[in-house]
């Protein structure tokens, strides 16, 4: 009893949030011709997809015969490209991943889901949010503060990492370079220090 009423609640909890931000013309419009074809009333219709939801969710198959030869729409998950970002609060500012996400989520309207690997550092924490966010939300979020610290968002540029390579190498070539010229600079003046006879 209780497992359905967690259900229930779940159920209500998600309806709430996709009347609140999804627009749904084209799905009336689907009910609507499924109620005329099937000649059933929108209540029987409503129940007829909690019951499918329902099997979904615990992903057993429904039997062949009480399947219909239309398939409701989904709406697939489309890939987000992602973006770092540096903020000027850490772990030195009390800060936590679930303190974090809950400021970004009340500020910038941003899903809990696209706020991804968060790395907290002592005075600054990297975190990734989606590309999309718009220049307005941005600026805002550089103003927000946690704990008495501002965020002071900065997006943090990807390295290139040929160039990287390659300073690496330049690096190495100097350092074994300098190696050479002290070890040289140690072999003359211990040579100089010799006494000849």
């Amino acid at each position: 009893m209780a497992h359905n009423l967690n259900k229930e609640t779940s159920l209500k909890t998600r309806l709430q949030q996709i009347l609140a931000v999804e627009k749904l013309d084209i799905h009336r419009d689907f009910i609507k011709s499924i109620i005329a074809e099937l000649e059933i009333d929108s209540l029987t219709c409503a129940a007829a997809l909690v019951y499918l939801t329902n099997q979904l969710e615990i992903s057993t198959p429904l039997p062949i015969e009480k399947l219909t030869d239309f398939e409701l729409p989904t709406k697939r998950k489309s890939i987000i490209k992602m973006l770092r970002y540096r903020l000027d609060v850490g772990s030195d500012h009390s800060i936590t991943p679930e303190l974090l996400k809950k400021v970004l989520i009340e500020e910038s309207g941003v899903d809990k889901n696209n706020i991804t690997n968060i790395n907290i550092q002592r005075t600054f924490t990297l975190i990734e949010l989606p590309d999309e966010m718009p220049q307005d939300i941005f600026q805002h979020l550089k103003s927000v503060e946690i704990n008495q610290h501002k965020l002071d968002i900065k997006r943090v540029k990807t390295r290139n990492n040929k160039k990287r390579g390659n300073n690496h190498l330049r690096r190495n070539r100097n350092r074994e370079a300098n190696k050479d010229f002290k070890n040289s600079d140690k072999t003359n003046s211990c040579n100089s220090n010799k006494k000849v006879d």
